[in-house]
């Protein structure tokens, strides 16, 4: 009983360090790297990588830090309405999801060692992840009139190359190099959750 106690507490302090972690992310990428008519948009959102990997390592846990920490971080800190800001930050959810159920289900090895591992992270973790986390974002936006419609290829193409560069440039390094010491953690989640 003490032993499932401290389990619990250990993933919510996890989960809980997430979602501040995602929050401090998000902000610090939306005021850094904004040139977008959009409010919480940022052109390289650093952010997105760190979720990634949070995600392949603390599995449904590090996802939903992902999209709680986007609600905080891009959205109530860039003062978004809260009605648009909890459905437009599914966009991160997406982001992260896609990648962790299909490293899952094809059994990518998170360090990357394979060819193949190296495809399905192309694919799955980088660019059909955020070819539809962009979509939705800027969609919502724009029926939300946050921007106009033809600000909307703008606004895509801004997220979409930001994250693309963002998650090339950071996740590679972080699942070949940082993934060995966190798999020897309790903290650990094979594929979903423990």
């Amino acid at each position: 009983m003490k032993r499932n106690i401290e389990s619990v507490s250990m993933y919510l302090n996890i989960f809980l360090f997430l979602i501040l972690a995602n929050s401090l992310l998000s902000r610090f990428a939306v005021i850094n790297f904004t040139s977008s008519p959009a409010t919480g948009v940022s052109n390289m959102y650093v952010a997105v990588a760190f979720m990634i990997v949070f995600a392949l390592w603390y599995g449904i846990g590090g996802a939903l830090a992902a999209y709680l920490g986007c609600i905080v971080g891009a959205g109530i800190l860039a003062d978004m309405p809260t009605s648009l800001n909890i459905i437009w930050s599914l966009a991160d959810l997406w982001q992260v999801l896609i990648p962790l159920i299909a490293f899952s289900y094809f059994k990518v090895n998170l360090r990357l060692r394979t060819r193949r591992d190296v495809v399905y992270f192309l694919v799955f973790a980088v660019f059909l992840n955020n070819i539809i986390g962009a979509s939705w974002g800027t969609y919502m936006l724009a029926i939300n009139g946050i921007i106009t419609y033809e600000e909307l290829f703008l606004t895509f193409e801004r997220w979409f190359t930001g994250n693309v560069i963002a998650t090339i440039l950071i996740v590679p390094f972080l699942l070949r190099y940082i993934t060995p010491y966190i798999q020897q953690t309790e903290s650990y989640v094979e594929n979903y959750w423990k």
